[in-house]
């Protein structure tokens, strides 16, 4: 290992990430109790122009109305764009009202590290204006061609940012890019159009401590290809997927929790790699197939990941 290393930020389940619009208090109320270990409560693209005032009160009063913490929910609020008139007020009226009970904000269309540096000055001050203890974390969106160009840059600019998410929707209008549908692939490729993308940010992610998230799939009457989409990010690396429909939910919760298949075969690397040392053996044989340390450093993820959802859970 290089002795330079950059501590894992704050590690939080985020197999299923729900979105809902602030705009429907209803909708809000449901995500309360779904199945999702994420939701965030969206002010930007999900909500039109002349309902973002209302939206974002709604989205101030489920936070301090309902019990997120106590069904067992991290929460979000993604707010508006740093381009648009609606941002500063999103941050102001969120932490100084409900930031006690807010995880983390989901900053969209993230382009330079100075983005996420003006929403990391704002809700310091205003986290030490209010005395408020929680420390809120920040989460990027990487949804643009300026944002995939600096994506190592922005990994580094704030001591609070947690996660980053890969936008398909909007990086693929922003790459002009082909697409069948939102996270969907186009058959004229051969292959995957998303690969290089998502891997350059997870990988930007797993070098400097944080969270990789992929985004949405837009065809929620498509299981079969959201299933696909999910095990694609996964084999990639990330730790979940958003989910636009509760339709979704479960189909980011199965792909993303290790089978117990694999929980247990890691289980026996480790053991049996444990064993080896105490052999003076730095290697060891398991059905058939050689196992080292890089085998146990697999095995540790598997295990701990899975030791932590059984623990929420």
């Amino acid at each position: 290992m290089s002795f330079t290393q950059y501590k894992p930020a704050r590690q939080r389940i985020q197999r299923c990430e729900l979105a809902v619009p602030g705009s429907n208090p209803r909708m809000i109320e449901k995500a309360v109790t779904c199945a999702a270990d994420y939701v965030f409560l969206d002010l930007e693209d999900a909500v039109a122009p002349d309902d973002k005032v209302q939206a974002r009160k709604n989205i101030i009063a489920a936070l301090n109305e309902h019990d997120w913490k106590g069904h067992g929910k991290t929460v979000s609020v993604r707010i508006n764009g740093l381009d648009t008139h609606y941002m500063y007020r999103d941050v102001v009226d969120v932490v100084e009202q409900a930031g006690s009970k807010l995880d983390t904000i989901l900053i969209p269309k993230v382009g330079t590290t100075g983005d996420v540096y003006m929403v990391d000055a704002m809700v310091t001050q205003i986290e030490e204006a209010k005395g408020l203890e929680n420390r809120i974390g920040l989460e990027a969106l990487i949804e643009t061609a300026l944002g995939m160009a600096n994506v190592e840059a922005i990994a580094t600019s704030s001591a609070r940012l947690e996660a980053m998410h890969f936008g398909v929707a909007d990086y693929a209008a922003s790459n002009r890019a082909r697409t069948v549908n939102i996270g969907g692939l186009n058959p004229d490729y051969p292959g995957d159009q998303w690969h290089a993308a998502i891997s350059r940010m997870t990988v930007a992610c797993r070098a400097y401590g944080l969270r990789p998230i992929d985004g949405p799939f837009g065809d929620f009457d498509d299981p079969d290809g959201y299933l696909l989409a999910a095990r694609r990010a996964a084999a990639l690396g990330c730790e979940g997927k958003w989910a636009i429909h509760p339709r979704q939910i479960e189909l980011a919760n199965e792909v993303f929790t290790p089978p117990e298949a694999e929980v247990t075969k890691a289980k026996r690397i480790l053991e049996e790699l444990e064993k080896a040392a105490k052999e003076g053996k730095g290697a060891a044989s398991l059905d058939g197939k050689m196992i080292d340390a890089a085998s146990a450093r697999m095995a540790e993820n598997i295990v701990r990941a899975a030791e932590a959802i059984a623990a929420k859970s």
